[in-house]
């Protein structure tokens, strides 16, 4: 298969995160416009690096990418979209209501669930009203990592639903007059994704066991959608060109051996491979080359230039060292998706309870795969998820045994109308969040938390949640009060970044560190992940990107962090306690 053969008008790039989804969608649309076709890249990533890769600066409206006749390019802005949408929510009533009432609205529509509906508001634009985008002949769709990417496709399902049935005139987002008026819209938004001659969904893929379960599980619920028009892209596949390499071998071995258990519905989606990459593929004459395989010699490529060289950081093992000393409290693992923030925490999780401490092991991240890592757990170590569904269905029935019996019958039946929005679900997984953090003042609580964007977004939540609680319950839970004093001392919660020794993952870490100080919040420490620097090759296109990696390990020492640990790439999977106990390291040699 040859993506770029594909004639649907629209496209879709989704996995899990780090796979290189960026990469791919941009590779592809250059490729579509050097073949004469007008192309918009968007993408709808809160935490999109769309900029860096293509070397421009990037907005809410299409910008023209240079050296790319007939490409343009835009990120669907969060906060902007948001703004945008409480004006178009609140503008028509200020002459209208009473100015607390209009002050109440602005109150009411100041959540992370307004933010989400808001970007979707404007996905929904470029998606279900052709004039939007009637200049282009591809609309190329770079999609958030996978468990936000489902909660956004299937928002037009629970939207269209929620309106048609509602009868009161308000819901978590404000004026449901405003929501009715874009009804037509996200139901066009609907057909558009459904109609295969329309839309190609592009399952964006690494030759890892885990990766591979995150795109077959991607497949069939999208396909539940009603998203039936699916392929598949294999990013970084290696051959190893010596045979007398243990590295490189094991390296090729590795992901012979995932894709020989891929799941058996992806096999059937027709595929196409892309070979690693020696080099970073920032910038358009990297990404020209990439889908062809051409230009994957293995010249030297090296990373951004440092002062000096400096010593390796220490392995993991130290860290937890000295996290353990702490005797209690919470670890949250943060970073850019796909940079192994599941295997950090579970490999300190592991380790704090093979040493006879009580740990609460959990995630945040919709698209949660934690319990595939581990094997054979102690008895100290609880391992679970913050389940959306579950954790929905509870809050409902709370709310309606604490409020619904002060109500008559139509009060009662409004309230059970406004508890079925999709809003719902977000206060319902923060209250779970809260309370879960409550548990560091007894034990140690690990939380692998979801990627960036999502992370920012649940965090800022805390100062906002309380207005969505009250509007449903006047009860505040004590664990929400005290979550963000909680987020912010360092004797209480240790925060990780987690990276891989590449240009985006670090310049995403970077940018994360200094949205938590914004927020009072100071990361513990920063871990670099599957470094191929300290291990011993003479495979021309890792001893390449050796090379590139190492200017980014020492930008990591010398910019952004005073404490550093290092995770060097390993021959087996970081699996089971055996291979997660590997990722804890001895000191590296060199």
């Amino acid at each position: 298969m040859d993506i770029t053969t594909v004639s649907t008008r629209y496209f879709f790039f989704t996995g899990k995160g780090g796979v290189g989804k960026t990469s791919i969608s941009c590779a592809t649309a250059i490729a579509l416009a050097d073949s004469g076709k007008r192309v918009l890249l968007v993408s709808t990533d809160p935490a999109s690096n769309l900029d860096e890769v293509l070397a421009v600066k990037l907005g809410s409206k299409p910008t023209a990418v240079p050296g790319v006749a007939r490409l343009e390019a835009m990120n669907l802005d969060p906060e902007l979209a948001a703004s945008e949408y409480r004006e178009k929510m609140v503008g028509p009533y200020r002459d209208v209501l009473p100015a607390a009432t209009v002050r109440s609205m602005e109150e009411q529509l100041s959540g992370s669930c307004t933010m989400e509906i808001a970007a979707f508001d404007e996905f929904s634009r470029l998606l279900g009203d052709p004039a939007r985008t009637a200049d282009f002949d591809h609309v190329i769709f770079d999609t958030a990592p996978t468990g936000h990417t489902l909660r956004l496709l299937s928002l037009p399902h629970a939207w269209s639903s929620f309106l048609e049935t509602s009868t009161t005139g308000t819901s978590c987002l404000g004026p449901l007059a405003g929501l009715k008026d874009q009804q037509k819209l996200y139901e066009a938004s609907v057909a558009a994704l459904a109609n295969p001659e329309r839309t190609t969904l592009v399952l964006v893929s690494r030759p890892e066991v885990s990766a591979l379960r995150e795109a077959e599980r991607s497949s069939a619920e999208l396909r539940e959608l009603g998203v039936s028009n699916q392929c598949l892209v294999l990013n970084g596949v290696f051959r190893a060109s010596r045979k007398d390499d243990g590295v490189a071998t094991a390296f090729e071995t590795r992901g012979r051996e995932a894709l020989a258990a891929m799941p058996s519905g992806l096999g059937k989606l027709p595929r196409q491979e892309v070979r690693l990459s020696p080099r970073a593929l920032l910038g358009v004459e990297a990404l020209r080359t990439m889908l062809s395989n051409d230009g994957h010699s293995a010249e030297a490529s090296a990373g951004p230039a440092s002062a000096k060289r400096h010593e390796l950081p220490q392995p993991l093992v130290h860290l937890v060292d000295e996290l353990e000393r702490a005797g209690k409290g919470v670890i949250m693992t943060m970073g850019k998706g796909g940079v192994g923030k599941t295997t950090v925490a579970a490999a300190i999780a592991l380790e704090l309870a093979r040493r006879g401490r009580a740990v609460h092991l959990s995630t945040t991240d919709p698209a949660a795969h934690v319990s595939w890592l581990i094997d054979d757990a102690p008895t100290t170590l609880k391992v679970g998820r913050i389940d959306a569904e579950s954790e929905t269905e509870a809050y409902r029935g709370e709310v309606m045994g604490a409020v619904g019996g002060q109500l008559d019958a139509q009060g009662r039946a409004l309230l059970v109308e406004d508890l079925r929005s999709p809003c719902t679900e977000e206060v319902a997984v923060f209250r779970t969040f809260a309370r879960t953090v409550a548990e560091g003042q007894d034990g140690f609580v690990v939380l692998d938390t979801a990627p960036t964007g999502h992370t920012i977004l649940l965090l800022d939540a805390a100062e906002a949640y309380h207005r969505e609680v009250l509007r449903q319950s006047s009860n505040m839970p004590e664990t929400v009060k005290e979550l963000l004093p909680r987020l912010r001392d360092p004797g209480f919660t240790r925060i990780l970044l987690v990276t891989l020794p590449e240009a985006t993952p670090v310049h995403e870490a970077a940018r994360l560190q200094s949205d938590l100080a914004r927020a009072e919040i100071q990361p513990f420490a920063w871990v670099i992940n599957q470094a191929l620097t300290p291990v011993e090759t003479a495979d021309p296109v890792l001893r390449s990107r050796q090379s590139s990696e190492r200017g980014y390990v020492d930008e990591v020492l010398e910019k952004h962090a005073r404490r550093v640990a290092l995770i060097p790439w390993l021959s087996a999977a970081p699996t089971g306690s055996k291979g997660l106990r590997a990722a804890l390291g001895e000191a590296p040699a060199r």
